[in-house]
């Protein structure tokens, strides 16, 4: 069970927070600034933090920064009733890795808690696991069953990324960008060329599906 630290100083919303979050069977934590927060921090352990940034004593930006300052990685999904770009742009300057603006949708909080807590299983663990299937990005091979398939790094780093993220429509510049660096000569076609040859490998097996949306890029489903 993962434990969600809410950082709320508005008592009804920390209470509806946590409620949503205790039915969708998260282990909470309640404070109601960033110091109360670091309290809790230092005696129990806390996969997630949902913070707001209005707060007494020490707000959202200040906590957020004080992790970050001691190269905690925890996720942080900063709340506020601020919509304006600066504030965000000072949010995620500060570390904080998703923003939700209020008032909060439980629905929309709850898929962004369990993509931050995806990301961050996968980014300490180096693998990704659906159903049978587990991909090692240290070792860059797929296990599928009982079969093991070793991926060259662009095909791997490829497949990771669309994997990592299912639904997400990336285009086509986003994943050279990320996979070949902005620097790369590589061009659509490239990208279209490794789509192929992994389709190739994996079509035998259901475990997931690399889509084509027509003018804009992959996105993969499981």
């Amino acid at each position: 069970m993962f434990s969600v630290l809410v950082v709320e100083d508005d008592k009804t919303i920390n209470k509806m927070m946590c409620a949503k979050l205790k039915q969708e069977n998260f282990k909470t934590f309640q404070s109601f600034d960033g110091e109360e927060a670091l309290e809790i921090m230092d005696g129990e352990h806390i996969d997630l933090i949902i913070c707001d940034i209005m707060m007494p004593n020490m707000d959202g930006y200040e906590l957020t920064r004080e992790l970050r300052s001691v190269h905690n990685t925890i996720p942080i999904l900063m709340v506020t009733a601020k919509s304006q770009l600066e504030d965000m742009e000072k949010g995620f300057k500060a570390g904080t890795d998703d923003y939700m603006i209020k008032p909060i949708n439980m629905k929309e909080m709850i898929l962004r808690v369990n993509a931050l807590l995806r990301r961050a299983q996968i980014a300490n663990e180096k693998k990704l696991v659906i159903g049978d299937t587990i991909l090692d990005y240290d070792a860059l091979n797929i296990k599928i069953g009982n079969d093991v398939f070793d991926i060259p790094p662009k095909e791997f780093y490829l497949l990771f990324k669309l994997l990592s993220n299912p639904n997400k429509i990336f285009t086509r510049l986003e994943l050279m960008d990320e996979i070949w660096g902005m620097d790369s000569e590589v061009d659509e076609r490239t990208i279209d060329s490794h789509i192929k040859k992994l389709r190739r490998k994996f079509e035998n097996y259901s475990t997931f599906k690399i889509i084509t949306i027509r003018g804009l890029g992959y996105k993969a489903t499981y």
